[in-house]
C-alpha cells in the first residue's frame, strides 16, 4: 500500500507554455510522493459533450469529417463543445445535435462522464442518448462544411468498429459504456 501520509504528486509550480481560444498547454514542476521531482505537462480544453442519435427504428446517426490532426477523414458520434466554460452539457448537446445533423430529440439521457486523455489532458466529456428524432436543416460551422452524417443500423455500426472504420476513442468508449448500460 502507498505511503498516503504523503501526497501522491506535489505541484511546485507551474508555467503557462502556451494558449489559444480552444486549449492552454502548461508545465508543472512537481515532486513525486518519494521525495523525487520532475515535470508533467498538460493539455487544458474545455469539456464537451458526444451525442448518440437513436431513430425509431433502432438504426443510430453518425457523422464523418476530415480530423486536421490525423490527416483522415473519420466517422464519429456527434461531438463538440458549445458555450462558454460552464455552459450546461445538456444544452451543448442539443446544440451540437441540431448543428452538425439538423435533428432535434424530444428524449434526453445523460450515458455518464468519461475523461478524455487523463494522462496528458485536463478535458473530459459528458455522453447522450438521444430519442425522439425530427429532422431540420443542420446548421455546421466553418470548420465542419465537409461533415457527411448518415443513419446506420446497429450491426452496421458494430461491423464498422470490427473493421476498424471507426477510430474515435470517445465515439468507440461511449458506445461501449451505452451498450454496457443497456441504452442501446
Amino acid at each position: 500500500m502507498p505511503d498516503t501520509s504523503r501526497p501522491d504528486i506535489e505541484t511546485l509550480g507551474s508555467r503557462e507554455i502556451y494558449r489559444n481560444a480552444w486549449m492552454t498547454v502548461r508545465e508543472d514542476a512537481i515532486r513525486r510522493r518519494d521525495g523525487s521531482t520532475g515535470i508533467y505537462g498538460v493539455v487544458e480544453k474545455v469539456d464537451f459533450v458526444t451525442v448518440v442519435p437513436v431513430h425509431a427504428d433502432g438504426s443510430i446517426q453518425i457523422v464523418q469529417q476530415f480530423r486536421y490532426p490525423v490527416g483522415q477523414r473519420h466517422w464519429e458520434f456527434v461531438q463538440g463543445m458549445w458555450g462558454p466554460p460552464g455552459t450546461d452539457p445538456a444544452e451543448a448537446a442539443r446544440h451540437e445535435l441540431l448543428e452538425e445533423t439538423g435533428l432535434a430529440a424530444a428524449e434526453w439521457i445523460h450515458g455518464g462522464f468519461l475523461n478524455l486523455a487523463q494522462g496528458t489532458m485536463r478535458q473530459g466529456y459528458d455522453i447522450y442518448l438521444a430519442r425522439g428524432l425530427t429532422q431540420g436543416a443542420a446548421m455546421p460551422e466553418l470548420e465542419e462544411q465537409d461533415l457527411v452524417t448518415r443513419a446506420v443500423t446497429l450491426a452496421e455500426f458494430e461491423r464498422m468498429l470490427r473493421a476498424g472504420e471507426i477510430l474515435d476513442a470517445t465515439t468507440v468508449a461511449s458506445f461501449g459504456l451505452l451498450r454496457l448500460k443497456g441504452l442501446i
